[in-house]
């Protein structure tokens, strides 16, 4: 288990952390999600030991996570932390030994691991003659390739295509699948809506959601519909009386509609607009609870 426990952080008067605590469980995939400026980054940095909590602690299996626990952690930071004039090889191996590794084996896993990222034919070539996007793929290498018993990850699918998207993605749940907890930051919701197994939300230094992704969108405050109305005019539900329009464009409308309320009455208000040719109950998507989570925050909580 690795816990973020009550972290505290502040720089002068600008309270960056304010009891950030979650938890990860073994073989669990955690998606953090914030506003640039959040906290995420900070959080992590804490855990890695390259920023020091003013309060709390992070703990693995039950103990603060010290030097040698960091020496089992794969960590990719925000900004990458690459020799430019190394090859690709030979860094991927190094960071291995680093870690722990024997020679032989660190080299047979850069080798894996430049192969699964599709990095097999640069692997002679240096970091700094990568695309900025393989650059990323050696980075993320760097972090997979002492086999880790935690993932720690800033941002790891920025700037990757979707081929690269796909094969980290894989990556990470084969890591889930031996038990490796793995916490990732993104801005990319629908990635984590789709790969993670719980999900927290880190508004002005302060978690203000958490769990699953299925339990976010049954605490949300209301069901949603959407209604497809190709003649409809704009603002056509603006006015119905228990309803809130989440979204409109081009007749494609989401409705958030109040607990108790007659959905029939929504549709009777649409078909007076013209033809309705879709008509369903959806879940809100993990982006529409992001939103509505941190605007929800209490403004209090900022610096």
């Amino acid at each position: 288990m690795l816990e973020f426990d009550g972290l505290y952080k502040a720089y002068g008067s600008n309270q960056v952390l304010q009891g950030v605590g979650f938890t990860v469980a073994p073989g669990q995939m955690f998606g953090f999600c914030g506003s640039n400026g959040a906290g995420k980054t900070t959080t992590m940095r804490i855990a890695m030991g390259l920023a020091r909590s003013d309060a709390g602690e992070v703990r693995w299996n039950g103990a603060r996570v010290d030097e040698e626990a960091r020496r089992r952690i794969g960590y990719m930071p925000e900004e990458r932390g690459l020799y430019p004039k190394m090859k690709v090889g030979e860094q991927l191996a190094y960071f291995a030994r680093l870690h722990g590794m024997a020679a032989g084996p660190a080299t047979s896993a850069a080798a894996e691991w430049a192969d699964r990222l599709g990095l097999a034919e640069r692997r002679n070539d240096r970091v700094e003659k990568l695309s900025l996007g393989n650059q990323q793929r050696v980075q993320l290498a760097a972090a997979l390739v002492s086999e880790p018993d935690v993932l720690i990850l800033d941002e790891p699918f920025s700037g990757l295509d979707p081929v690269g998207v796909d094969s980290l993605a894989e990556a990470l749940l084969d890591q889930c699948r031996r038990g490796v907890p793995v916490v990732f930051s993104s801005h990319q919701l629908d990635l984590v809506e789709r790969l993670c197994d719980a999900v927290g939300i880190l508004a002005r230094g302060t978690i203000v959601a958490s769990g699953t992704v299925a339990e976010l969108k049954a605490a949300g405050s209301g069901r949603q519909l959407r209604v497809v109305a190709p003649q409809a005019r704009p603002g056509w539900a603006a006015g119905l009386p228990g309803v809130r329009v989440v979204s409109e464009q081009r007749g494609d409308t989401v409705l958030e509609v109040a607990q108790g309320y007659d959905d029939q009455q929504v549709l009777a208000a649409a078909l007076t607009t013209g033809p309705v040719t879709h008509f369903a109950w959806r879940e809100p998507t993990l982006v529409e609870l992001f939103r509505g989570a941190v605007t929800a925050a209490p403004a209090e909580v900022a610096a």
